[in-house]
């Protein structure tokens, strides 16, 4: 019981450091003149994704691959399946730029990657591992992505995820001492918090007699993907379509090609029995996305949005049924 509350408090320290190391950052960069559309771009993308990060990379100082593998698939599901679909719920998404458009393909061509790089035991029969070569290959990929994006802010355009982007308000502080007590606390509640994640998740996996993966896949993973899922939610309820799939789009390559290898790049991830299975499932979430977005003029319907969410909750009950 009391690992369960610490694990919780631990994600919640997660949240929290993730918001003020934001809220600071932001408010620093703006004091040195930087555009706020700059400050979305980067401060923003980069904070939000700030617990899988931390949470990644204490698990492999640790040598726990496994719970860190579990975050990363776990969050990419839990982004497409839970965030996108319960945003649909609430009001029909209608995609009208065509950053979006381009973003899912390339969140295609990441999964796909990872895919094939954990082929080990098919494709040369050896037990399957992300390790530092291919880690390095997704990270280069992952700077090719950010060149394209900020090359693409930075033209004069009227793409609706654009205009969203630039209207965004930050936090200002009239001094700027406050907004490094934020990055500080902020700095410290991720790393706290991100210990008590870890270490109380691996306690009540092995009290339950399941894998780390699966601690990581459903309770650190849906834990950390909650700013995920508020922000989709409000944009959708905004009417701001393009906001809440991009959000969800770049957080999942983020996570494929920054997060997952940052932690490969510290120790060799091991993939756990299931991970294949659980890349392939965040491979087809996007796949379906092509022709919803592609083909249905450009809508994901309520009812779509259902479909979304029972697939994930279904793989996820699989998922636990499958390691007892």
């Amino acid at each position: 019981m009391l690992a369960a509350l610490l694990l919780f408090l631990g994600i919640a320290l997660l949240l929290a450091g993730g918001t003020a190391l934001v809220s600071g950052a932001s408010g620093i960069a703006e004091k040195y003149g930087v555009p706020p559309l700059v400050v979305g771009l980067t401060v923003v993308a980069f904070g939000t994704s700030a617990p899988e990060l931390v949470v990644n990379v204490l698990g492999a100082l640790k040598g726990e691959s496994a719970i860190a593998f579990g975050n990363v698939a776990g969050s990419n599901l839990a982004n497409l399946g839970l965030v996108l679909g319960t945003a649909a719920l609430f009001t029909p998404i209608v995609i009208q730029g065509q950053l979006i458009r381009r973003e899912i393909p390339l969140l295609l061509l990441a999964t796909s990657m990872v895919l094939v790089m954990i082929l080990d035991t098919s494709l040369r029969g050896i037990p399957a591992f992300l390790d530092r070569s291919e880690s390095i290959v997704l990270l280069m990929l992952f700077g090719v992505f950010i060149y394209i994006t900020i090359m693409d802010f930075l033209k004069p355009q009227s793409d609706p995820l654009i205009l969203s982007l630039s209207s965004i308000k930050h936090q200002k502080y009239e001094r700027a001492y406050i907004c490094w007590v934020y990055v500080v606390g902020g700095l410290a509640g991720l790393v706290f918090g991100g210990n008590l994640t870890i270490d109380n998740g691996i306690i009540l996996a092995e009290a339950f007699n399941i894998p780390t993966v699966i601690v990581g896949m459903i309770v650190v993973a849906v834990g950390t993907s909650l700013p995920e899922l508020v922000t989709s939610t409000i944009a959708a309820i905004r009417n701001e379509a393009d906001l809440c799939v991009g959000n969800v789009i770049g957080s999942n390559i983020f996570n494929a090609l920054m997060v997952l290898p940052v932690s490969g790049l510290i120790i060799p991830v091991e993939i756990p029995q299931g991970g294949l299975g659980d890349i392939v499932a965040s491979l087809l979430f996007a796949l379906v996305l092509i022709p919803i977005f592609f083909l249905r003029n450009s809508v994901m319907s309520r009812g779509m949005g259902a479909l979304f969410v029972l697939a994930y909750i279904g793989y996820m009950g699989y998922r636990v049924v499958s390691s007892v």
